[in-house]
């Protein structure tokens, strides 16, 4: 009686044999998980909220049909993965973006939960071979091993690229070489085949979430500027087309796996699990530390707050608000994609200095993105984002240092000067100095204004500059202005303000 009990828990292998088109189709849901999250986010406008509840519904009910069959089903089971993949990326960003839960703690979370679930799931089981997935306990173990693999690669990945600066091109780089090195130790080292994998299918969301990107972000952030939907299109298209491949050719059900078990004792496989642990412990908490200590010595050398340090976005989120106000949505998407690039860039800076802070700006500015880059963006809903986030912006940018600490340099206190200068430096070029007399107006009257501020941080700074922009009015304001002298005058203060600004 048992035996049969236990034959009809019995199912067909549920997952598909581990080739080279299970990898690509990986990465390509991997990609899609990234750029369709950020489709129905911002261009859809449905905010991450709902977004992520729309997404989990739909990924609990191709669960359900998963579970259903009896058999591995091409398009059930890579349909299934697609949205896990969705939904996995939007656990970590709620928590990150909603809850303000730091990625150092969604990373040691989602790590420990994954580890908790293989330890489960070996000791129930005694194998964590993917090929083995033939009861409903062990499908169980799969999707959540799934599920947690991809909240930690997104939040490892976003650690690592976001908030520590890498950067996804050099982020995605250094996932290839860890996978190829991977790859090569279970080739030439006889890593075990089970671990190997795991460990692959863990990194390469990470390396799917920075091709993307990559893809999908402006060309002013850095991408080629395809946009998510033209990217998660093309890429849903690719899976579809490979998902029917598969289908019809049934390659991923009979042909023989890339990733084979070798044949190891339990205890040898315990070691090599171990020692793997260990490097990538060793490794990736020994590169944040290094790279959080750098950042951190960089903000402190600069200054305790974000003091100052805000002017270049408030100025955008003011010229994005203008842009509402009529109507002209065009230009406020053009402006949003520079707010994003500038503010992206500037993460591991402001973060270093107070996480606090820019964790509660990076909040208002992901409301301002996904507000104006919604497919039909309302004008009222734009204008109490923008005008929230520029609240925001500014009780920052005036903040003193909650430990009394202030600023010893004049380090990224001069950027509305220089762009002021600037100005001015063209329109002499243009031989406008109706133009250039306005800005000269416009300097002195900011100048004075800051004036108490940037002389009480570095006096000896103030005065030099002082006497730079003193020239730059006369010659400018000068009844019958020499072009060549104005330049000259405009280099020059350019030039020392430059030097006190960085």
């Amino acid at each position: 009686m048992q035996e049969n009990q236990n034959k009809m828990k019995i199912l067909l292998n549920k997952v598909p044999q581990v080739t080279i088109f299970f990898w690509i189709i990986k990465i390509l849901c991997t990609t899609v998980g990234e750029t369709f999250a950020d489709f129905i986010n911002f261009n859809i406008g449905l905010g991450l909220t709902v977004t992520t509840i729309i997404m989990g519904a739909a990924f609990f009910i191709a669960l359900f049909f998963q579970f259903k069959v009896h058999k591995y089903v091409p398009v059930i089971y890579w349909i299934t993965v697609v949205l896990i993949s969705v939904f996995g990326t939007l656990v970590t960003d709620n928590l990150t973006d909603n809850m303000g839960v730091p990625l150092e703690v969604s990373t040691a979370v989602f790590s420990v939960l994954l580890g908790l679930t293989f330890l489960l799931w070996y000791l129930s089981e005694k194998t964590l071979s993917i090929h083995s997935i033939f009861t409903r306990k062990r499908e169980v173990f799969y999707w959540l091993t799934i599920l947690f693999t991809f909240a930690l690669g997104t939040a490892v990945g976003d650690l690592y690229s976001e908030q520590l600066g890498f950067g996804y091109l050099y982020t995605g780089i250094g996932v290839v070489i860890i996978i190829a090195l991977v790859y090569l130790a279970y080739k030439i080292l006889n890593l075990d085949g089970v671990l190997a994998f795991w460990i692959a299918y863990i990194l390469t969301r990470p390396l799917g979430a920075s091709i993307g990107d990559y893809l999908s972000q402006s060309k002013v952030n850095g991408g080629l500027g395809l946009g998510t939907t033209f990217t998660s299109v093309i890429f849903l298209i690719a899976i579809l087309a490979i998902i029917i491949f598969l289908a019809v050719s049934k390659i991923d059900t009979n042909a023989a796996s890339d990733i084979e078990e070798t044949d190891q004792n339990k205890k040898h496989v315990r070691t090599q699990t171990i020692v793997v642990l260990v490097i990538f412990l060793v490794a990736g908490i020994g590169g944040y530390n290094w790279r959080s200590n750098n950042l951190a010595s960089q903000g402190a050398k600069e200054q305790a707050t974000l003091a100052g340090q805000l002017n270049d976005f408030i100025k955008i989120e003011n010229d994005m608000l203008n842009a509402v106000n009529k109507n002209n949505f065009s230009s406020a998407k053009k402006d949003a994609d520079h707010l994003e690039n500038q503010w992206d860039t500037q993460e591991p800076k402001l973060r270093s200095i107070d996480s606090t802070t820019w964790t509660k700006i990076d909040g208002t500015i992901d409301s301002v993105l996904a507000a104006v880059r919604s497919s039909k963006p309302d004008v009222n809903k734009s204008k109490t984002a923008l005008t929230h986030s520029l609240s925001v912006l500014k009780t920052a940018n005036k903040s003193t240092s909650k430990s009394g600490a202030s600023q010893t340099t004049l380090s990224g206190q001069l950027n509305n000067f220089v762009k002021i200068e600037n100005d001015m430096l063209n329109a002499v070029n243009k031989n406008d100095f109706s133009s250039a007399k306005k800005s000269a107006d416009t300097l002195e009257n900011q100048w004075d204004t800051e004036e108490p501020k940037l002389r009480k941080i570095d006096g000896a700074a103030w005065t030099k500059i002082d006497g730079t922009i003193d020239v730059v009015l006369a010659a400018v304001r000068s009844s019958n202005p020499d072009k060549n002298k104005c330049k000259k005058a405009l280099i020059n203060s350019i030039s020392t303000i430059n030097a006190a600004n960085k």
